[in-house]
């Protein structure tokens, strides 16, 4: 049996939360290494990235698939940082499918690695090639990875991801705003007897109605979504900045009273299915 297997780099949403009150869940914003056979995907380039990029480095170069739920910068704020992006050994390409024909993922990418927001330009990533699909449509790999994809309902656009491999499957839903019931059915049929599901629930309940329209769900949505879609480890993601690791422990707590499989996302998680 070949690996198959999901890491979690960063677990925050917003801003990375460096500090005392985050240290047991950690405080890197979003990044997941996916290993399906002989493929290395990863999903998103937030702060996380960067541990990714120094542990990926101390091996042989590869090629890496990097994917993008969107570009909002704290899902692509570590990408200046990760260090195979300037490795000539590696082979990068750079995926979304979030945008709209008027815009294209070099041309964000260009944006933030440049002068003055950064002092290298993306002139200087070596090995990077762009690729863009149309989220909703689904990707064959040639070690029997497959890949699915979907619109989410988050401001300017995102894409959630299934990864189907062996007969298993894991998803990552995030960054995904609930309260469209035609879009939260069509996730409840996406994540539908996964065995392992990240999931956005920054907000609590109480905390949603100051927010509706940032483009986030509450944990107690993710609950109930995996338990309609039957799936079998539902893990709370994208942690409010604000969200100590104690008042994560109390909702970990509440969250497994309503389905015993679920988690809270914590930086170094591993899930092999």
């Amino acid at each position: 049996m070949h690996e198959f297997s999901l890491k979690i780099w960063g677990v925050r949403g917003s801003t990375p939360t460096p500090g005392t009150g985050t240290l047991r869940y950690g405080g890197e914003t979003t990044c997941f290494e996916i290993r399906a056979g002989d493929d290395l995907i990863v999903v998103d380039c937030g702060s996380g990235a960067r541990n990714l990029g120094y542990e990926l480095v101390k091996g042989p170069g590869r090629p890496v698939d990097l994917f993008f739920s969107h570009t909002h910068l704290d899902h692509i704020c570590g990408l200046p940082f990760f260090k195979p992006a300037y490795d000539p050994r590696f082979h990068i390409k750079v995926w979304a499918g979030c945008f709209n024909p008027h815009r294209e993922l070099k041309d964000v990418i260009c944006r933030v690695m440049s002068p003055p927001v950064f002092p290298i330009t993306a002139s200087n990533l070596k090995g990077i090639e762009f690729g863009e699909f149309i989220a909703g449509s689904c990707m064959d790999r040639d070690s029997g990875l497959r890949i699915c994809t979907m619109p989410l309902n988050h401001p300017g656009g995102a894409c959630g991801y299934k990864f189907i491999y062996d007969g298993k499957s894991m998803c990552i839903i995030t960054d995904h705003e609930m309260g469209d019931a035609e879009i939260d059915d069509a996730v409840v049929e996406f994540i539908r007897d996964a065995e392992v599901v990240i999931y956005d629930g920054m907000y609590t309940s109480v905390d949603y109605e100051k927010y509706k329209g940032y483009g986030h769900s509450t944990w107690e949505h993710v609950v109930e979504q995996c338990v309609k879609a039957n799936v079998k480890t539902p893990v709370i993601f994208h942690h409010d900045p604000t969200r100590t690791d104690d008042e994560l422990d109390e909702i970990g707590i509440a969250a497994k009273e309503r389905h015993p499989g679920a988690l809270i996302a914590s930086e170094g998680m591993v899930f092999r299915p």
